[in-house]
């Protein structure tokens, strides 16, 4: 797991093809100029998911993992908690879903960090996180949320 702000972005290019591809993605990219949605950057290897919405009550949240990608999540605008735990031996409340990569864990958060705008995060299939959190009350958060293949070589471009 990483937290840090895209200044900083280039520290984090060594540690995987398309983490590198969706940071400088996310470095060059104007957002105010994008709708909510779904944006190709290297096919289903690596794709963008823009989102806006409001943060929840964590009491209502669960934590989540995947499986075959790397969740690369920069806030835009606004800011949200995101909490964390390692995986382990943890089993699923909600069993691995493959057609959207996709699982869900009972267990609380070990601890969150507040991810304010121009922060981003690096999930990789060993790190729980539940996102979309509130700080003090429910705010409007703008996020992108780079998926990046976990078995992306980079070759594919």
């Amino acid at each position: 797991m990483v937290i840090d702000h895209i200044t900083r972005a280039v520290i984090y290019y060594h540690l995987h093809p398309g983490i590198e591809i969706a940071l400088r993605y996310i470095q060059t990219t104007d957002f105010s100029k994008l709708e909510n949605g779904q944006y190709e950057i290297a096919g289903e290897q690596v794709f963008a998911i823009v989102q806006s919405y409001d943060t929840k009550d964590p009491s209502a949240e669960k934590l989540e993992a995947h499986k075959k990608y790397i969740d690369v999540q920069y806030v835009v605008s606004g800011q949200e908690k995101m909490g964390h735990a390692l995986l382990k031996a943890q089993i699923p409340s909600r069993e691995y879903q493959p057609d959207n990569d996709f699982m869900l864990f009972d267990e609380a958060p070990d601890f969150f960090s507040l991810i304010t705008e121009g922060m981003f995060t690096i999930f990789y299939p060993s790190d729980l996180h539940m996102p979309c959190i509130l700080h003090q009350a429910p705010s409007q958060v703008k996020k992108v949320v780079v998926k990046v293949g976990v078995d992306f070589i980079g070759d594919d471009l």
